[in-house]
């Protein structure tokens, strides 16, 4: 006779809540390369340096692209990409309660991706979602940080409406 295990769907769920996220979902990958974009061959971002893929300044071994690098497939580019998420799954991680959702997770990884580990870790945003993750003032958190060089940019504006509103998706 086969022992079967019956699991209750409800505890089943709350198990799943306490577990701790440190990897990003395809929801929160598609978020990031929707507003990288992609390119194959080297180009300078607005802030003029040489990147590649989706918004990649340097490769795994810790070279910087150059402008003469040779064009990647798209591919290598989401391999470059997953490289490079990984230490910022790590700082979020690391600054985060590990109460937080997935859909949380993945948009302050995103978030730490466009603006670096130093910008999340000194914002108000983080010590909000610190104190309580469904703090609905986090909205206006994200969107605080919409401008470069002093401007508001509209791609910053929609990049950090489409964050907020991952990270408020149940």
């Amino acid at each position: 006779m086969i022992a079967r295990k019956v699991v209750n769907v409800e505890t089943a769920k709350n198990v799943n809540r306490l577990m701790k996220i440190t990897k990003i979902s395809n929801a929160g990958l598609s978020l990031i390369k929707s507003f990288e974009g992609l390119r194959l061959k080297p180009y300078k971002c607005s802030a003029g340096v040489p990147t590649i893929g989706y918004g990649n300044t340097f490769y795994e071994n810790g070279k910087k692209v150059q402008m003469s690098d040779p064009a990647i497939t798209e591919e290598r580019a989401t391999e470059l990409l997953m490289s490079s998420l990984a230490k910022f799954e790590q700082y979020v991680d690391s600054y985060c309660v590990d109460t937080i959702t997935q859909n949380q997770f993945d948009a302050l990884v995103s978030f730490c991706y466009n603006l670096g580990p130093a910008n999340l870790k000194s914002s108000t945003l983080l010590k909000k979602v610190n104190v309580n993750p469904n703090d609905p003032t986090i909205e206006a958190e994200f969107m605080k940080w919409t401008k470069a060089g002093g401007r508001k940019l509209a791609g910053l504006v929609r990049r950090r409406e489409a964050e907020a509103k991952l990270y408020f998706t149940a």
